[in-house]
């Protein structure tokens, strides 16, 4: 694979409209930006609780950028481009 791989892990709690929508935009942006350079672990934290305590996760959904480092975490539905995309270093944030 060419160019940066990204690992990325999506924390959610069941089903809930936030988790599903965090995870349909994350979907969306990765296919715009990374397309074929990027993998995404959903971990359900109803099912596996005691994952949370590795990457210290405090709020759902949480999500996390293992590679490229620096490790990078971004919380909530995910619905801010802009936010996204600066928060994973895939665009630089632009001056204002």
């Amino acid at each position: 694979m060419v160019g940066k791989a990204y690992e990325l892990r999506l924390y959610v709690a069941g089903k809930t409209s936030k988790s599903v929508a965090a995870l349909e935009n994350l979907k969306k942006l990765c296919e715009e930006h990374l397309k074929g350079k990027y993998s995404i672990e959903v971990i359900d934290l109803l099912e596996k609780p005691q994952l949370a305590e590795g990457d210290q996760i405090f709020a759902i959904p949480t999500l996390v950028k293992k590679v490229p480092e620096p490790v990078r975490k971004i919380i909530g539905d995910l619905s801010n481009e802009e936010k996204v995309l600066v928060g994973l270093d895939i665009r630089t944030k632009i001056n204002n």
